[in-house]
């Protein structure tokens, strides 16, 4: 079967990051295979749409309070805005979303580079993504169950747009238990 891997990338816009996850969707990833991962400060109105409440202050709330993560980025799991001390406020979704919850302010690095490492990222490589994020990029990560998978995965990132594109044999924390995908073929 092969070592599980994670395959990571950054985005620049929006668009691009959905056209990601709707090719990561055709090539039969699964929803919670992908994460991502971006600072609520930058575009979140473009991530977001209103829900439909009589509400008159909907129409101005952010993505964590009045309105949803809508369109291609809806059908990811797990979104949720989380706010990261030191750091700030990002909007999360995926597997991701866990190890940054896990991650708070402990450790050495805490915030997002704590999480990335925690999930098998090399420290300088998270924090060089840490970095991009914070920039205004849009980091998108994929579980792969194996090296025919990550294939997959980094020819998608390429084809998408993707920057800084990375991978790494995932640490064995990542995806607790209860929460790692049943191998493909179990469903």
């Amino acid at each position: 079967m092969g070592k599980n891997i994670a395959v990571f990338g950054i985005y620049r816009s929006r668009q691009n990051v959905e056209e990601a996850v709707d090719a990561l969707k055709n090539a039969n990833f699964r929803n919670t295979d992908i994460s991502v991962l971006f600072s609520e400060n930058v575009g979140t109105k473009d991530f977001a749409h209103e829900k439909h409440t009589k509400m008159p202050e909907g129409s101005s709330a952010g993505a964590g309070t009045g309105a949803v993560i809508g369109g291609t980025l809806g059908w990811l799991a797990g979104i949720g805005t989380l706010a990261i001390p030191g750091v700030g406020p990002f909007i999360a979704a995926g597997p991701i979303v866990a190890a940054l919850a896990g991650a708070g302010a402990g450790g050495v690095l805490g915030g997002v580079a704590g999480a990335l490492v925690g999930m098998g990222i090399p420290e300088y490589e998270a924090k060089r993504y840490e970095g991009r994020v914070k920039e205004g990029g849009i980091l998108l990560s994929v579980h792969c169950d194996d090296s025919d998978w990550k294939k997959r995965a980094t020819d998608v990132l390429k084809q998408t747009g993707a920057i800084d594109i990375g991978s790494e044999g995932e640490a064995k924390a990542d995806f607790a238990s209860s929460d790692k995908p049943r191998p493909r073929g179990t469903e």
